[in-house]
């Protein structure tokens, strides 16, 4: 049987480069599949780099939306990804997502995998309004479900990888802390985007049938603030003699954040994105198990990431 085209956005960012590398480094799954990565520069080295893995890489742009009928053409399976962080607008984020639904149904797309995340402003019946990097997401998934196309909701957890050279870093003298405006037992959906993006939307779309119409939570684990610290000690016993936690006060993060250049809207966004761990749930007290189910692959742990992690290379 001919094998059917994944086309995949983003293909050089952390989600989308883990999808092209899974798919591709996957017996089953490259037996199924060809996969066609879409970057702005399929010049560049990550984007020439996933073409050595066997993949199409061709130039789109997800603010053009006439060019994405090319792009798509074909496609049996499409995964989409957006970058708040890029644009610092949800309503370009909310555009570019609607684009390439729309091109999706004009193709006949059999499975669109959409990069997602929680309506927070709805979850915290408007506690928490300005999470726009999660709402939205939020509202693309709102179109794509009445689009009624052939979709599932990939959700990514909180990235490991925000945490270490950030919150949690060398405070002078040997001492290290993770420094967060949440309480220790907050319970935080732990996720490696780089490592296991590719291992849970892989999984979907070879299981298409089990998950249409769908969302799929995309972590290890829910981990508190404490345990990241215990596992880092355990991990590194020596550094970890004078490791600790620390709550901070929600003027005191967002200080932190606008000494880094951050405006005032941004700083109030991940605040209550913040917030949104301990108040009310990241994907709202949902489970993950039957997200994890799916997986034929183990997800990456905590202590796995931190032994990895470049920034703390040369810790005992």
């Amino acid at each position: 049987m001919a094998k059917q085209t994944i086309t995949v956005f983003g293909a050089t960012g952390k989600q989308g480069s883990s999808v092209v590398k899974s798919i591709l480094g996957d017996s089953k799954a490259s037996s199924h599949f060809n996969v066609k990565a879409v970057t702005r520069d399929p010049t560049k080295d990550s984007a020439k780099a996933l073409a050595s893995l066997g993949a199409d890489v061709v130039k789109g742009d997800l603010n053009d939306k006439d060019s994405l009928h090319a792009v798509i053409k074909g496609s049996w399976g499409v995964f989409s990804v957006t970058n708040f962080w890029e644009v610092f607008s949800a309503e370009a984020e909310e555009a570019q997502g609607k684009a390439v639904a729309d091109v999706c149904k004009a193709e006949g797309v059999k499975h669109l995998i959409w990069s997602s995340l929680f309506n927070i402003n709805k979850l915290s019946n408007g506690v928490l309004p300005n999470v726009y990097h999660f709402d939205g997401k939020a509202n693309v998934e709102d179109y794509i479900r009445s689009l009624d196309i052939p979709a599932s909701f990939f959700h990514a957890g909180f990235y490991m990888s925000n945490l270490p050279g950030q919150s949690l870093r060398e405070m002078g003298e040997g001492n290290w802390a993770l420094a967060m405006p949440n309480p220790a037992d907050a319970p935080i959906p732990f996720f490696d985007a780089a490592a296991d993006t590719g291992k849970f939307v892989k999984a979907m779309f070879l299981n298409t049938d089990k998950v249409l119409g769908k969302r799929i939570y995309g972590a290890t684990a829910y981990y508190t603030p404490a345990q990241i610290v215990e596992e880092f000690k355990a991990v590194f016993p020596e550094t970890g003699k004078k490791t600790s936690f620390a709550q901070l006060p929600g003027d005191v993060f967002k200080g932190i954040l606008g000494g880094m250049g951050m405006p005032d809207t941004i700083q109030e966004a991940l605040l209550q994105n913040m917030r949104l761990l301990g108040e009310y749930g990241y994907y709202g007290g949902d489970k993950l198990e039957p997200s994890l189910a799916l997986l034929a692959e183990k997800p990456t742990t905590w202590k796995e990431f931190a032994k990895n992690e470049p920034a703390f290379a040369g810790l005992t």
